[in-house]
C-alpha cells in the first residue's frame, strides 16, 4: 500500500492488538471494511439493553356477530408486542423464552372467537392479561388496535341487516399497556378529523419584526385534520369507551363550529384546541390528560387582481388549498394530580 494509498483509510478502534475493530473508510468509496474478532464478556458488559419488546405487528381480522338476521361486524388491526423478563434470546441467541410472533398472531384470533370483539379499548385489556397470565416471563404487554369506520347502511325502509359501508369521517384507535403487578394504562384514539369553516376565525397581533411576511387576517378560512390522544383514569370502575369517544368528538366539532346559526369565534388554532381540551376534561371524569394536534390547513385567496380585463380587484370566492408548509399546533392538557 502506498504512502498515498495510507491516507485514505482511517482506524476509528482499538484496545489491544488481538480485542481490535478496525473501519476503514477509502475516500474513492462509500463501504466500510470492518475487522472484529469475537467480543469477549467485559466487552459484552460494557453494555446495556435499556428496552426492548417484540410482536406482531397489524393483524387483520373482521369479526361478525350474528343476531338472528341482523349482523354487527368490526373490522380491526392489532398489534401486539411483548417484553421478557429475560435478554438470553438477544444477547446470547436463545430462542427457548419467545412465544413466536405467529403465537401471537392465533391468540389474536382465538381471543376474538372466544370472546367477542366490542370496544378497542376492552380487547386491549383482554389481551394484556391472557399474554400475563399465561406466560409468566412475560413483563410488559402493549396492544395497538386501529379500527376500520364501518357504518350500516340506511335503506329506504330503514337500516339494513347485514350491509355496511364506510364512512372515513374519523378513525379510532388505542394503545393499551401493561407491566406485571400493576395496573393496565389505556390510551384512545381519534385521527383524520378534517374540518373546515368559511368565516368566524382570525389570526392577528403576532410578532412583528423583520422576519414577518404574514399579514394580519381578521377573517378566514380555518381548516384542520384533528388528532386527539387521551389516557384513562386508572380506576376499577368500568369505562363506557365507545360514550367517551363520541364524547371526545361531539366536543371536538362543538368547539370548532359553534352553533348552526353564527357559529364560534377562533382567534387562533392554539385557543380553540385549548378550549376543546377543557370541555373533554370537564364532561370526561374518566380522562386524566388529553393530546391534541391540530395543522393548518391553509386555502389562500387566489390572486385576480393581475387580470385587470376579466378579474377583480377582491376575491373571497376562490381559494388555493395549500398543505405543505403549514403550521402544526400541539397540546397536552391534564388534571392537576394526573400521574402517568
Amino acid at each position: 500500500m502506498t504512502k498515498r494509498q495510507q491516507s485514505r483509510h482511517v482506524r476509528v478502534w482499538s484496545d489491544q492488538a488481538r480485542h481490535a475493530t478496525v473501519a476503514y473508510f477509502p475516500q474513492s468509496s462509500a463501504q466500510c471494511v470492518f475487522v472484529s474478532p469475537p467480543a469477549d464478556k467485559d466487552i459484552i458488559m460494557a453494555y446495556q439493553i435499556v428496552d426492548s419488546n417484540y410482536g406482531k405487528n397489524w393483524v387483520k381480522l373482521l369479526h361478525v356477530t350474528r343476531n338472528g338476521p341482523e349482523h354487527t361486524i368490526r373490522e380491526w388491526e392489532v398489534c401486539s408486542e411483548l417484553t421478557l423478563n429475560s435478554k438470553d434470546d438477544y444477547i446470547s441467541g436463545d430462542n427457548s423464552a419467545i412465544i413466536a410472533t405467529d403465537s401471537q398472531k392465533n391468540t389474536i384470533y382465538l381471543l376474538a372467537k372466544n370472546h367477542g370483539l366490542t370496544t378497542p379499548e376492552e380487547f386491549g385489556l383482554l389481551l394484556c392479561r391472557h399474554f400475563l397470565a399465561q406466560y409468566s416471563h412475560v413483563n410488559r404487554v402493549n396492544i395497538l388496535i386501529k379500527q376500520h369506520p364501518w357504518s350500516r347502511i340506511q335503506a329506504a325502509d330503514g337500516p339494513h341487516e347485514h350491509a355496511f359501508v364506510t364512512v372515513r369521517e374519523a378513525e379510532r384507535g388505542c394503545q393499551v399497556r401493561q407491566l406485571r403487578g400493576q395496573q393496565a394504562t389505556v390510551w384512545a384514539e381519534l385521527n383524520g378529523l378534517q374540518v373546515l369553516k368559511t368565516t368566524q376565525s382570525s389570526f392577528v397581533n403576532f410578532v412583528n419584526d423583520e422576519y414577518r411576511s404574514l399579514p394580519d387576517a381578521k377573517d378566514r378560512v380555518f381548516s384542520t385534520v384533528v388528532s386527539a390522544r387521551w389516557r384513562y383514569v386508572g380506576s376499577q370502575r368500568p369505562v363506557d369507551y365507545d360514550a367517551c369517544w363520541s364524547a371526545v368528538r361531539e366536543a371536538i366539532l362543538e368547539l370548532f363550529a359553534g352553533p348552526a346559526r353564527g357559529g364560534i369565534f377562533s382567534p387562533s388554532v392554539q385557543n380553540t384546541l385549548y378550549l376543546t381540551q377543557v370541555r373533554v376534561l370537564n364532561q370526561l371524569p374518566d380522562v386524566a390528560e388529553i393530546e391534541m394536534v391540530m395543522p393548518n390547513k391553509h386555502y389562500f385567496s387566489v390572486d385576480l387582481s393581475k387580470f385587470p380585463r376579466v378579474g377583480s380587484a377582491s376575491n373571497d370566492e376562490v381559494f388555493l388549498p395549500v398543505d405543505k408548509p403549514s403550521g402544526n399546533i400541539r397540546c397536552v392538557l391534564a388534571r392537576a394530580n394526573s400521574k402517568l
